[in-house]
């Protein structure tokens, strides 16, 4: 059997995540606690109690999931099942990469928390609020979805940021292009198309300065090589190599997620168990589509894990 274990990105976030992990492993706590001092503040407190609206903020969000994410691979670690025992890959959906650095070794989790803290403040501070937009695209193949944001763009920044799965494509940029894009893609015969309630315009040209940011930010951080390979966002690809992990963690504010090329890749390489590690389960369900022969797993709680150690252990 070949794992990969996959972390989740924003959008994930609930009251409540990982409160039970740290209150049955010690392990799991400890790496709340790594995250408070990390930021100076109880962000833990946010996320067992809310509420929604200041967990959700993009500079809140981001370190929470990745806390989470490593709260329940240190319990899984406390139960004998490591990254380098149990994986032959790791990947993490936009911020998600950050969770996986961590859990591969490369990141230690306050040096995660920190970046994903100037990550997510830069995202948010790039683009004026209300200028830019993000839309979900269902039921258009990811060639159709492309040309609907080239037609929408009309000198507008408008293009592809998720390629999540099979007729799941997410665009973003400028607002107007955006809404010209969810008329023209519900012409051309999308299932659904619809602005999403998001606070930025993620994964475009307009992300630029946080970019800059995550370049400046990056370039005074220890990268160690991953125990095992990182699958990146922006290649589709498995890397390794410290340098280029930063280089990509730089190109992923602004690149796209080609999450569905990803997992592909993946399946390709000879993957049969996709293992998603944190809050929910929304790429459990992707990789259920992308991979259909392959089985999921979702360790987000005990139960979870006392669930699925059978299959990794």
């Amino acid at each position: 059997m070949t794992t990969a274990l996959t972390f989740p990105g924003q959008g994930s976030q609930a009251v409540g995540m990982g409160k039970a992990l740290a209150e049955a492993y010690p392990e799991a706590r400890a790496v709340f606690d790594e995250v408070d001092d990390a930021l100076g503040e109880k962000l833990s407190a946010v996320i067992f109690e809310g509420p929604i609206e200041t967990l959700t903020l993009t500079a809140n969000a981001q370190p929470a999931l990745m806390a989470v994410s490593l709260a329940a691979m240190r319990a899984l670690e406390a139960n004998g099942v490591t990254v380098s025992g149990s994986a032959a890959y790791v990947a993490g959906h936009s911020l998600g990469e950050y969770s996986a650095l961590a859990a591969a070794g490369s990141l230690s989790v306050a040096e995660a928390a920190r970046l994903l803290r100037i990550r997510g403040s830069a995202m948010q501070a790039a683009v004026p609020v209300g200028e830019g937009a993000m839309a979900a695209l269902l039921g258009l193949d990811f060639e159709t979805a492309v040309a609907v944001a080239s037609e929408a763009a009309e000198g507008d920044v408008c293009q592809a940021a998720n390629d999540n799965g099979p007729g799941q494509v997410v665009i973003s940029g400028s607002r107007a292009a955006i809404e010209r894009a969810v008329e023209i893609a519900k012409a051309k015969g999308a299932k659904r198309a619809l602005l999403l309630p998001v606070s930025a315009p993620f994964h475009c040209a307009l992300m630029q300065p946080a970019a800059d940011a995550m370049r400046e930010a990056l370039a005074g951080v220890l990268i160690a090589p991953p125990v095992v390979p990182l699958v990146a966002n922006v290649l589709a690809a498995p890397i390794s190599d410290p340098d280029e992990i930063r280089a990509r963690l730089v190109e992923q504010v602004t690149g796209m997620v080609r999450w569905r090329e990803s997992v592909g890749w993946l399946e390709q390489a000879g993957t049969d168990l996709f293992v998603e590690i944190g809050a929910g389960k929304v790429l459990s369900g992707l990789a259920k589509r992308i991979a259909p022969a392959a089985r999921t797993l979702s360790i987000g709680t005990p139960d979870d894990i006392a669930a699925g150690l059978p299959l990794l252990a």
